[in-house]
């Protein structure tokens, strides 16, 4: 067997091989551990560990959306938080929507700011906050009436726990893209967070929806403003300091999602240079650390990534100039790794919606969308990944990371 022949089975195999890891991951997680949470909220609620929430949002051209997020923040089912809302120098108008929600009820209080990311609003918010559990959502995010509850709950006795990442599902479902999210979400995102609950770390919490211990944020120095992705760098920076993060399932929140092609990319490629960002910040030095030994799995999950997707230009490259043709994938292999991988991904999806069932009565509607799966999230990962990491080596340290108003659909 030659190198090309290892080359292409492996760039074949590598994603059947995933799908399974995570199908087996997941159900084992949710039969083993998450089933037995599956109970109503007021089973779990503790009435003497009741500690002070406060809940930060920050705010970009949020004017469409945060009137509606907050109204829903005004109605959890919790006893003692506060809401702080931060206008990192929107152009639209959410500073006057903010300005008025602020004279509407004494929970909420307002801050404004130049635009500097959303790292540095959270940076600055946390100086005010009084809750000792801090409650992240964005902008768009409607958050489910027991969440905190159920994110709150795994804070007491548990001194080294850093932060509990929610669900989030998608509302944007009108349209195919937004249809193939929703699946997505289900299939990848929710099975990805139980299995690596499983190796002990997560690769990042839902920015979305994500409670912190306040004390484990102020002792690893908050968050990055320079990392674009600041929920991925949290994640590993927590971690990398001993505290643990937990997977919630039961904490669900509501977002809205691109409904286009050009909206769903640059979101992707976001994520994706975040991800490099972070792996070449922590990922590496874990390596050659055995205290940080606990991160091995995922950072060698992320180079496995990172190599099928360079190989698959390797073969591209190498069948465009025939570099070695009579070393090209057989057929029979071609045809009999797709099938298998067809298999495979579809038996993920049924496992992932029976799973997320619980939680979304209507997500088996997407369903059918489960067939284009294998191509539409595989080649959007090998794109953005391939376009990522020059971007990130390339970056300019400390520069600010600000953003920008994402492409956003319309709920249902």
């Amino acid at each position: 067997m030659t190198f090309w022949d290892v080359l292409s089975s492996y760039t074949m195999l590598y994603p059947t091989v995933m799908a399974a890891v995570w199908t087996v991951g997941g159900l084992y997680y949710f039969f083993v551990k998450e089933r037995r949470t599956h109970l109503h909220h007021a089973a779990l609620f503790n009435p003497n560990y009741c500690p002070a929430v406060t809940i930060m949002v920050p705010c970009y051209n949020e004017g469409a959306n945060i009137e509606e997020v907050v109204r829903y923040l005004l109605n959890i089912n919790y006893p003692n938080f506060e809401i702080l809302l931060i206008n990192d120098g929107s152009k639209d108008d959410t500073a006057s929507h903010l300005d008025r929600l602020q004279t509407e009820d004494e929970r909420i209080q307002v801050f404004h700011q130049k635009n500097q990311g959303k790292a540095t609003a959270l940076n600055n918010a946390i100086r005010y906050a009084q809750g000792e559990v801090l409650i992240c959502i964005d902008g768009d995010a409607v958050l489910d009436y027991d969440a905190i509850i159920w994110m709150v709950r795994h804070f007491e006795n548990n001194p080294k726990l850093g932060a509990v990442t929610g669900n989030p599902r998608v509302r944007t479902r009108s349209t195919v893209i937004g249809q193939l999210q929703v699946a997505e979400f289900s299939a990848i995102i929710g099975l990805i967070k139980r299995t690596q609950r499983l190796y002990g770390t997560v690769f990042t919490v839902s920015g979305v929806i994500v409670a912190f211990s306040k004390k484990a944020v102020q002792k690893v120095g908050g968050w990055s403003p320079d990392m674009i992705t600041e929920d991925i760098d949290i994640s590993w920076k927590l971690q990398s300091n001993g505290y643990n993060i937990e997977y919630e399932p039961q904490a669900l929140c509501w977002v809205l999602m691109p409904e286009t092609l050009k909206g769903l990319f640059n979101q992707r490629l976001r994520w994706a240079q975040g991800g490099a960002e972070v792996f070449f910040k922590y990922g590496m030095r874990s390596l050659l650390s055995w205290r940080l030994r606990r991160f091995w799995p995922l950072v060698l999950e992320y180079m496995a990534s990172l190599l099928w997707c360079y190989a698959l230009i390797g073969l591209f490259v190498a069948f465009l100039f025939r570099l070695n043709p009579s070393s090209m994938p057989q057929v029979q292999l071609l045809q009999g790794s797709t099938l298998m991988m067809l298999v495979i991904c579809m038996l993920q999806f049924v496992a992932s919606l029976f799973i997320d069932s619980h939680y979304d009565q209507k997500i088996w509607k997407s369903f059918f969308w489960c067939i284009w799966y294998p191509f539409a999230y595989w080649m959007l990962n090998f794109t953005t990944m391939c376009i990522a990491v020059p971007r990130a080596l390339l970056k300019n340290k400390g520069q600010l990371a600000v953003w920008e108003s994402p492409d956003r659909g319309q709920s249902i």
